[in-house]
């Protein structure tokens, strides 16, 4: 890395600049005809699912693929066989017209990545079971014994490199958080600092055999575990004078919206930080449909280097950051009504636009209304806030859902109760008459330095808005100063989005939401958006972003992988089936894994674990402990929701 580059983002710790856009510049690492890192854009790829022994079915399956925007397309080999068939994929490709670089996926076997990489333009390989182990041992390494283990693992890694250097191969290092071995776990612990020690270990060997050619993941469930990890590294890295390109992805996202945002937090957070150069999107989808998520981040940020605004900014040095980008704390603030200090962040709604004269609409925000009994039922996802603008309904709103009206309307209201008007700074200041109990007030990040704290007392909220086109930087800046002047009022941040679809609505605002509330910062989430988009879809994005974040649990989690040729049942279909018996039960995490790769270890955030173990049989786990094995596929959901019910954590469906 040259050295004007290292200076740069060690002045940001983790990244060029925490103020304007600016793309960490990476080594650029050859992999086929298509280069990785450097000035190349942001590169777009996937996995196959089917048997890698079945041909035919995973060339086709990787043409459709490349269709739809896979620019490297990645194949597991678990075995030799598999690692050895990669030639014949490779040839009916080549045969049909693509020249696609093929990524060999490698877990437990030297040798199958060693034949692989004499086959393919680059092998993956997982530094927490490539040659070491992970039995869940806890063992008390000294220094010579943890050596003695580094000296091994050098000796049986050295084969592969020799052969990459030798066959012009690429090399991903991909650490997972779930497959962390027992001497990283037992060192560092379950930790992005684990994580990053993991990968440098295997990186360092790599150098010391004058090979460069590596890409570098931290891969997790848990997008703050996984944000904190390649942030660490990209740290560590430039420490030891080391610049090599990032693969960012989210590990077992799931499917539909919820895959989507979950994955837009993880890695939308680290584009916005300029860090990334190739993205995989993990749903349990088919991986065509994993392409188009994943292009249309990337391109934000290809539309992002060319808006960047120009003007200098004063730059913020992380070594004055008021706040640990490493590990999650929330911002500290006093709380106001149910806004702030420890409750959750709150969801706010636009509801000016919708039909004031039918209750019907409230079901949309998740209040259902029951004409007969004249009364609401209220739903887990049901929203806390509601803006009205100038217009007024002509029925009675719920009782615990708070109408926020704009000063001059709220200011006529004859009745104030639940009412709560929103003003510009500027109007809050010059107004005598305010509300006793909540008062909104807008503010752009240049207000900054007007902010009275003493003036706002202890009844008001802010909501942030930006109209920059890096926004969520700029909004992150305002929450720095707010911390260093040590102004403790809470903070609805708000987006507004135009002419967007409702599929890059999700994304976008999960980005730019999602990487604030990564950091503790934000008491509140507005996303305010077109009339066409569907007042329930805003409100579940919304309340998506909180749960992906970890800010607000409102739902079931579903750690599901995205298949592969190594999975043992029909994933999409299984984890249909799952989510139809238990996506009641608010706040319990589910990993649905199709073979022991992803097992114990991807899962390791999970409190309950559906893992294909063979033809037809599942092992179901608690947490990380195995509870039975083996169980066949027709009773195993009826044994998980039995397991569920002995921990006492299963609830009835509500009926109505």
């Amino acid at each position: 890395m040259e050295e004007a580059v290292v200076q740069s983002v060690l002045k940001g710790g983790y990244c060029n600049s925490l103020t304007q856009y600016s793309r960490f510049l990476t080594r650029e690492v050859s992999i086929g005809d298509i280069p990785m890192g450097g000035l190349n854009p942001i590169r777009i790829q996937s996995m196959t699912t089917t048997d890698t022994m079945n041909t035919i079915a995973t060339v086709e399956q990787t043409i459709r693929m490349v269709e739809s925007g896979c620019e490297y397309v990645r194949i597991t080999a678990p075995s030799m066989k598999e690692a050895e068939n990669l030639a014949n994929i490779k040839k009916e490709l080549r045969l049909r017209g693509y020249t696609v670089p093929l990524v060999a996926d490698i877990h437990f076997t030297p040798n199958a990545a060693e034949a692989a990489a004499r086959i393919v333009e680059k092998v993956r390989v997982n530094p927490g079971n490539y040659a070491d182990k992970k039995r869940f041992e806890n063992i008390d390494y000294t220094q010579q014994a943890y050596q003695a283990e580094l000296d091994r693992i050098y000796k049986k890694f050295t084969p592969l490199v020799k052969i990459c250097k030798e066959y012009g191969t690429a090399m991903r290092i991909g650490t997972n958080h779930g497959s962390l071995s027992d001497r990283i776990m037992s060192h560092y612990g379950d930790t992005p600092r684990g994580m990053v020690e993991s990968a440098m270990e295997f990186i360092r060997m790599c150098e010391d055999l004058n090979y460069y050619n590596l890409v570098i993941s931290m891969k997790a469930s848990n997008t703050q575990v996984m944000v904190q990890a390649y942030r660490l590294l990209v740290e560590t890295m430039v420490k030891e004078g080391m610049n090599y390109p990032l693969h960012l992805g989210v590990t077992e996202a799931g499917d539909g919206e919820d895959g989507r945002i979950k994955s837009a937090v993880g890695i939308g957070t680290l584009l916005e930080d300029g860090l990334g150069d190739t993205i995989r999107v993990s749903l349990t989808e088919d991986p065509e449909f994993e392409a188009p998520v994943a292009k249309a981040l990337a391109l934000r940020y290809e539309k992002r280097a060319i808006e960047t605004v120009k003007e200098e900014r004063e730059q913020i040095s992380i070594r004055q950051l008021p706040y640990n980008p490493f590990e999650y704390q929330r911002r500290h603030t006093e709380p106001v009504q149910h806004i702030g200090g420890h409750h959750h962040p709150i969801v706010m709604l636009d509801v000016s636009k919708e039909n004031l004269k039918d209750p019907y609409f409230l079901t949309s925000a998740g209040y259902k209304y029951s004409a007969g009994l004249d009364k609401y039922n209220m739903a887990d996802q049901a929203c806390d806030l509601v803006y009205l603008g100038d217009a007024l309904p002509s029925f009675s709103f719920p009782g615990n859902l708070k109408q926020i009206y704009n000063y001059q309307t709220w200011l006529a209201l004859r009745d104030k109760t639940n009412c709560h008007p929103l003003m510009s700074y500027k109007e809050f200041i010059g107004t005598e008459v305010k509300d006793p109990y909540l008062n909104l007030v807008k503010v752009n990040p240049a207000e900054v330095q007007q902010i009275d704290a003493v003036a706002l007392k202890s009844n008001s909220i802010l909501v942030l808005e930006t109209t920059a086109s890096h926004g969520m930087a700029e909004q992150r800046e305002f929450f720095i100063s707010l911390i260093n002047k040590n102004i403790t009022i809470p903070v609805i941040i708000k987006r507004d989005y135009e002419g967007l679809s409702a599929d890059d609505l999700m994304l976008y605002a999960a980005t730019d939401l999602g990487a604030l509330l990564t950091d503790g910062m934000g008491d509140g989430v507005w996303i305010n958006a077109d009339h066409s988009i569907d007042l329930s879809l805003i409100n579940s994005t919304s309340f998506g972003i909180l749960q992906a974040t970890r800010t607000r649990i409102s739902k079931t989690e579903y750690i599901s992988c995205p298949s592969c040729g190594r999975t043992l049942f029909d994933l999409q279909e299984t984890t249909q089936m799952i989510r139809s018996r238990t996506d009641h039960l608010k706040g319990i995490k589910i990993g649905i894994m199709g073979c022991i790769v992803n097992g114990p270890g991807e899962m390791a955030d999970a409190d309950y674990g559906y893992v294909g173990t063979g033809p037809d049989k599942i092992t179901l786990y608690r947490g990380k402990e195995v509870v039975k094995k083996n169980v066949n596929s027709a009773n195993a959901l009826n044994d998980l929701i039995e397991l569920i019910k002995e921990d006492g954590n299963w609830t009835e469906v509500k009926q109505g």
